[in-house]
């Protein structure tokens, strides 16, 4: 049976980048492309990073039953919808995955697929270089969101807490202080 290896960790962590390095390393790993309601952020591809769709399609989709999980977040642009779909993606008896998401869609995912499917990565990163990392971030786009930036970064607290963690049955953490040494952690747990 197969795995899926899921990256997780607070924003700006680092797990966009080592997500998108194993899955350059495990060209075997299918990915799941995840949905969301949000508008598309500069840089990002419909399809790649998220499949982008509207409240309708998202109600669409609850109807038929294709929802594996959700989240809906107020932020300080809307309510935002991330979740999953049962949408032919994901093939266990035949292949791997590699999929990026956060602790609640973790568990949303292990609870739907089995613990045995899953294999949690942690990704960790000391909070004052998060915060240095996401305003770098912000100050990219075209129109920087810092009211929502900062709204992120304090749920993350809530969200990765450590009874949330523990809940979540994460015990291996890998601190992507320097990116290199990480990612040889990383590939030494997945084997």
């Amino acid at each position: 049976m197969g795995k899926i290896y899921y990256v997780m960790g607070k924003s700006c962590s680092g797990k966009d980048t080592i997500y998108k390095r194993l899955a350059k390393m495990h060209p075997e790993f299918r990915t799941i492309v995840p949905y969301t309601t949000r508008p598309i952020r500069e840089g990002e591809s419909d399809g790649v990073e998220y499949f982008f769709v509207d409240g309708e399609r998202l109600g669409e989709m609850q109807e038929a039953g294709r929802i594996i999980e959700a989240r809906s977040y107020d932020t300080k642009c809307g309510v935002w919808t991330y979740f999953t779909a049962d949408d032919g993606q994901i093939d266990l008896s035949s292949y791997d995955y590699l999929v990026i998401g956060t602790l609640v869609s973790y568990r949303a995912m292990k609870k739907y697929f089995g613990s045995s499917a899953l294999v949690p990565i942690y990704i960790e990163v000391e909070d004052g270089l998060r915060l240095e990392r996401a305003i770098g971030r912000e100050r990219e786009q075209a129109v920087p969101q810092y009211a929502e930036m900062c709204r992120r970064f304090l749920a993350d607290a809530e969200d990765f807490s450590e009874e949330n963690l523990k809940r979540a049955e994460i015990s291996r953490r890998f601190e992507n202080k320097e990116l290199g040494k990480c990612l040889d952690e990383i590939e030494a747990y997945i084997g």
